[in-house]
């Protein structure tokens, strides 16, 4: 009891400090919602940004020039909704002209304006901040001021996804305050006066390794005047400060044991939604740093026949209980090309056993299939930090020793899983990906083009390569998808991983908070909307 008094006085603390506009000592939450993270974010400005926590709450302070919804396709033009710009038009096949709000300001009063669109662009394209999505913008698309309150963007190549390039990927920041700091020392800065946006809230507060505080700025003001983060370890303490009604909300429960017990406390709602995030067991097969591929893996339908041996459906249920589904390929749920009519390879361990017997891997007394002496073996390297992850392998170990497979785990901190990851040190691993709106990044984990960052198991396929930048090149709706799904099937049919799992996350909601809707690209993107209830 002690402690939760303590907790309580430090809330009250932090509310306080930050300014309690609209409140008062009876109410302390007053238009104050507390949101649990499982982390801090190391930057939060947009060019940054590497990480969930980062991104939801920048996106907050900052803003695009124009937004795509969850789920829209964004070779669709239609689909594009007002940001910072509250219009746009095509002037010719490669160039867009944006116009800026007029009422835009940035929260220190002064006006957005077209000099700082440009700077924001060439930040992005920097190779000294090298941001994320600079691969997609340096070289490719040039920004020039019109007047004072609109920009012109000139893509140096026609694309189905141009529109979705100029805004998408850049969040617009302010000139005045950065052009002074040199860039090398961006990634130093963290003086919290430099994070200002023009968006629906401003940072009022942030102390580190423990919260941080928005506001609201703009009229008129929205009912959630004031955001909290509170800072946890790992998702448990996160689940724990929402059951203990410290804070009002967190991303996701966690798994069927959190889903049970939030689902027993009568003051909380569960809101499931479609996540971005696809799972999978990849295989190594390129030689990396000198370390040859394994040999089963070389033979296409071995690979087939460990990928059919596993019974997916009844693995990625066992982990993450009912709210799961099984990726039809290297996709979320929430992609626009998602479609049941793909075609991944079906469970049949006779076909696997089969494949197996007639490649020349044969069981011995033992159960264990060997072939010239050599046992068929594989090592499963996954991140201890991450109890799905383990219970995955193990399922996958338990599945393959039934068809003769002898399969070990290679369970390690999460730096030291990036290191063998990078230095080919793996046979196999569980991966995790979050994707983003356009397939277009099917080709950093799936194509050559991946090598050196995300394809760790440097799988490559002229076939699905050529589909897949067919696809990307069509501005026809129907057409492209149609290509996606034949790329997606020739990769199915290659076996380079095996498709685990694409949660549905479930989160916690206090009752305090009605009229709650969640893009799963960004979570907390439409908190301005959402209604709080004072108790």
């Amino acid at each position: 009891m002690e402690r939760n008094i303590t907790r309580y006085a430090i809330l009250i603390q932090i509310i306080a400090l930050a300014g309690c506009s609209g409140g008062s000592r009876d109410c302390p939450r007053c238009g104050t919602m507390i949101v649990a993270a499982t982390g801090e974010p190391q930057s939060l400005l947009p060019p940054l940004v590497n990480e969930s926590v980062g991104r939801d709450v920048s996106d907050l302070i900052f803003e695009r020039l124009a937004t795509l919804p969850g789920g829209a396709s964004p070779i669709d033009s239609s689909a594009y909704r007002p940001g910072l710009a509250d219009r746009w038009q095509r002037i010719d096949s490669t160039t867009w002209r944006f116009h800026l709000r007029p009422e835009a300001r940035w929260h220190d009063g002064g006006p957005v304006t077209a000099a700082d669109v440009v700077f924001s662009f060439e930040a992005y394209q920097d190779s000294v901040i090298d941001a994320s999505a600079r691969s997609y913008l340096a070289g490719r698309v040039s920004v020039a001021a019109v007047g004072d309150t609109s920009v012109s963007l000139h893509f140096q190549n026609r694309s189905p996804e141009g529109l979705y390039d100029g805004v998408y990927h850049v969040r617009i920041i302010p000139a005045h305050i950065w052009k002074s700091i040199p860039k090398k020392d961006w990634v130093s800065d963290t003086a919290s006066s430099h994070v200002v946006g023009s968006g629906p809230y401003k940072l009022v507060r942030w102390d580190h390794k423990q919260s941080l505080v928005l506001e609201s700025a703009r009229l008129p003001t929205p009912s959630v005047r004031r955001v909290v983060w509170r800072f946890s370890g790992d998702q448990g303490a996160a689940l724990h400060l929402l059951l203990s009604h410290e804070a009002d909300l967190v991303e996701t429960v966690g798994g069927a044991d959190g889903v049970s017990q939030a689902g027993r406390d009568s003051n909380l709602t569960l809101m499931r939604y479609s996540s971005a995030v696809y799972g999978f067991l990849g295989f190594r097969l390129g030689s990396i740093k000198g370390k040859p591929v394994s040999p089963p893996l070389r033979d296409r339908e071995i690979r087939r026949a460990l990928v059919s041996a596993i019974d997916r459906k009844a693995l990625a249920h066992a982990v993450y209980g009912d709210d799961v589904r099984n990726p039809p390929g290297p996709i979320s749920a929430t992609l626009w090309i998602w479609s049941d009519s793909l075609h991944p390879l079906a469970y049949d361990t006779v076909m696997a056993v089969s494949a197996m017997d007639q490649a020349g891997w044969r069981r011995s007394p033992d159960g264990v299939r060997a072939k010239g002496g050599q046992k068929l073996a594989l090592d499963i390297l996954v991140p201890s930090t991450s109890p799905a992850r383990v219970k995955l392998a193990t399922g996958i170990q338990e599945m393959w020793r039934r068809v003769g497979v002898t399969a070990t785990l290679s369970s390690v901190d999460f730096p030291v899983f990036q290191q063998r990851l990078a230095s080919g040190q793996f046979d196999s691993y569980i991966g995790a990906w979050l994707d983003e709106p356009s397939p277009r990044s099917l080709a950093d984990g799936w194509t050559k083009q991946g090598w050196g960052s995300i394809n760790y198991g440097h799988y490559a396929n002229p076939v699905f390569d050529t589909l897949l930048a067919r696809a990307s090149r069509t501005f026809d709706k129907s057409v492209a998808r149609t290509l996606w799904h034949q790329a997606l099937d020739s990769l199915n049919a290659d076996a380079p991983a095996v498709f685990l799992y694409t949660p549905v996350n479930v989160a916690g909601v206090s009752h305090r908070l009605t009229n709650v809707t969640i893009d799963p690209y960004s979570w907390l993107a439409r908190l301005p909307e959402w209604t709080l209830i004072e108790k």
